[in-house]
């Protein structure tokens, strides 16, 4: 899944860096497999913007994505690799031998007539699912579950792969992407193999409009407003945020440094932290 440099034929080409494409194999999505996205533009329900710089964007319309893969013991066969707008990795289409058909996450080496299952009797291959408990240690693992049955919430962005690393009583010690070591009840389900793309961290957008097509509108900062529009705002030319405390968004509220998880009942579950691993 290589990039190209795109030739600076204008500004906005000069340092554009997009992906070949050269891994899909089919333009349109299943049909029966799509839903409709609607877009907020950053307003909530009654109409006031709760999420700024978001609006516009292209059309597109939602894969469904089977993140469950609880169909055990019927081995599907890959029909195609296709493209996803609404996520960074590539998904493949599968069908079953009773004829179903589903999307799921395309893995690293996953190519168009490999087979894939899921279920505790599975093979150690790619794209196939299996609880935690069946996968030896080493493996890289990805799409994974925190509670079972629930369906994969854990990395799922292209290029990304957690290691199994310990079993302990009922958990399994996992090494995410970030470096966070986190246990996780092995009768949760993972897929073997890592996460396809990853060359997309290489790709640079190059033009503003790229991110428009996103639905991204530009970012406004902050010293350059008022100061009725925002603490870093005022001053006589340029002027530094000058704030004891640090940054600030528009509310005050602390913008770098502040810890954001408030999720306690969970802590006890990782192991160590991906801030520690970085020291």
């Amino acid at each position: 899944m290589p990039v190209k440099k795109m030739k600076p034929t204008s500004p906005g080409r000069r340092h554009m860096i997009a992906s070949t494409y050269s891994e899909v194999t089919k333009k349109k999505p299943e049909k029966s497999l799509t839903a409709s996205l609607n877009k907020s533009g950053g307003r909530n329900h009654t109409g006031r913007i709760t999420s700024h710089q978001r609006g516009g964007g292209n059309k597109r319309r939602y894969r469904i994505i089977d993140f469950k893969r609880d169909k055990d013991g019927v081995e599907a066969t890959v029909m195609a690799i296709e493209y996803d707008p609404n996520r960074t990795c590539r998904i493949a289409l599968i069908q079953y031998e009773t004829g179903d058909k589903a999307y799921i996450l395309a893995p690293k080496g996953l190519a168009i007539g490999a087979k894939v299952s899921s279920g505790p009797g599975s093979d150690i291959l790619p794209g196939n699912c299996l609880p935690l408990k069946n996968i030896p240690l080493g493996t890289m693992v990805h799409n994974i579950e925190l509670q079972p049955n629930r369906g994969g919430q854990m990395v799922r962005s292209a290029g990304g792969g957690a290691q199994v690393m310990a079993k302990e009583g009922s958990y399994v010690t996992l090494r995410l992407p970030s470096g966070e070591m986190r246990m996780v009840h092995m009768d949760c389900r993972a897929t073997v193999g890592e996460v396809g793309n990853a060359e997309h961290e290489n790709e640079q957008l190059g033009k503003a409009g790229k991110n428009r097509g996103r639905g991204r509108k530009p970012h406004v900062r902050g010293v350059v407003k008022s100061p009725r529009d925002h603490p870093h705002g005022g001053g006589e030319a340029k002027s530094p945020v000058g704030r004891k405390k640090g940054p600030v968004d528009r509310w005050g509220n602390k913008a770098l440094g502040r810890r954001t998880r408030k999720n306690k009942r969970t802590d006890k579950f990782i192991v160590r932290r991906r801030h520690e691993a970085k020291k």
